[in-house]
């Protein structure tokens, strides 16, 4: 039976009282490699979206979704290793405040040495070795181990919260059910990770995060060089902090996501469908570049069906099925996300934006936002300047078409 424990004066699993901390200072060979820099062509891979060569995608629809959702990185944790051990993470909503200001909430772990498994309620456990990154997209309840099926300590949500303003990485280590903070010497950890955080927004319309698993697993062999870069710099953080540590992973945790989000569009079978599957797809993925890249032109479904070479009805079908809603419908949704942000990020009038984003006039700029987001701009502008966003009602789940 479970039983509460401390660590200090702040509750975060329940477990066995707390054992001394330690520190290491040395890199044996079982810790990956550190490279002596990030390679820039690994940056400008990210930031320009590219596949590889004869994907019939725009390079530039899934940056925009992201910028859009404002991805952002916070929270990382050291977590050092030993024997058998087991630790369950609570659901992501359950510790959203953890990144004030963010809709939704994705824990991710980077395997720097050794090896474990991931699992969540309902599918097959993964084996992650030593270089892995897994990220749990809908923000699942989920468990990481030595070996699957062992009895989990839980990390309380309360802890989460109490450390969030604490110095990053925070060092913690699990040795049979023990957990302290602070750091098993390298030299005896038997599996050492990088955990932390990724929030974005979910509305007014984020079609990324629904399109991806509930586990995304991204092997070794599968991940860019600089993956290798990023989990070795999270361990030299978390032993010599120095100024600007923070931001730098922050960004870089960004970049693995966004990878991550291109592998497993790379990956998908020939018959899925969903806003990833879409993007590949050579007609219905060149009408939502050019929705993404024109989002005020008078676009109609005539207009889209020639561009891409079909016909009215076999590009409407198309785009539903891979979609599960019709072109217009997808475009009034893009165009309100625009204006969202824009309301969000900008003082400008409601008028000037709704004439930027499609619309006509400012009513019907705010007609059709209300019915999407659930309530007028200047409400969703408000919301966003005192982070109550997050709290507003949502009953306008699906666009109308402009």
């Amino acid at each position: 039976m479970r039983r509460n424990c401390t660590i200090g004066r702040e509750p975060w699993l329940r477990i066995l009282p707390q054992a001394p901390a330690e520190r290491f200072t040395t890199r044996p060979p079982g810790l990956l490699c550190r490279p002596h820099s990030l390679p820039w062509s690994a940056i400008r891979t990210v930031q320009n979206g590219a596949l590889h060569p004869g994907t019939p995608m725009s390079r530039d629809t899934l940056s925009d979704l992201l910028r859009t959702v404002r991805l952002r990185g916070a929270a990382f944790y050291y977590v050092s290793l030993r024997g058998r051990w087991s630790a369950e993470s609570s659901a992501a909503q359950e510790v959203a405040a953890v990144m004030p200001g963010c809709e939704h909430v994705m824990e991710f772990h980077m395997i720097a040495k050794g090896s474990g498994w991931a699992a969540v309620s309902g599918l097959p456990p993964v084996r992650l070795e030593a270089g892995d990154v897994v990220v749990f997209p809908q923000g699942d309840r989920h468990v990481i181990s030595s070996a699957p099926g062992l009895r989990p300590v839980v990390r309380e949500p309360q802890w989460v919260l109490s450390q969030r303003d604490e110095p990053r990485p925070i060092p913690i280590s699990l040795s049979e059910g023990v957990v302290n903070v602070g750091a098993i010497p390298l030299e005896s950890a038997d599996a050492v990770a990088v955990c932390g955080f990724l929030g974005c927004d979910l509305r007014p319309f984020n079609p990324l995060i629904a399109a991806l698993p509930r586990i995304l697993h991204l092997p070794a062999t599968r991940t860019a060089s600089w993956a290798a870069h990023l989990i070795n710099q999270a361990v030299i953080e978390s032993n010599d902090r120095r100024p600007g540590g923070d931001a730098v992973l922050e960004r870089l945790s960004e970049m693995m996501f966004v990878d991550a989000a291109r592998r497993c569009l790379e990956s998908l079978p020939p018959e899925s469908v969903g806003w990833l599957a879409g993007l590949r797809d050579r007609q219905v993925g060149k009408a939502l570049a050019l929705m993404h890249e024109h989002p005020s032109r008078e676009w109609t479904l005539e207009d889209l069906a020639q561009e891409v070479g079909l016909s009215r009805s076999a590009f409407h079908e198309r785009f539903v099925q891979y979609l599960g809603q019709p072109p217009m419908q997808y475009l009034a949704s893009w165009r309100i996300q625009l204006g969202a942000r824009l309301l969000r990020e900008s003082s400008r009038v409601v008028a000037s934006i709704a004439l930027e984003v499609g619309y006509e006039s400012e009513a019907a700029f705010s007609r059709a936002f209300k019915r999407i987001v659930g309530v007028p701009p200047a409400a969703w502008r408000r919301a966003c300047e005192t982070g109550e966003a997050r709290r507003l009602p949502q009953q306008g789940r699906h666009a109308a078409p402009p």
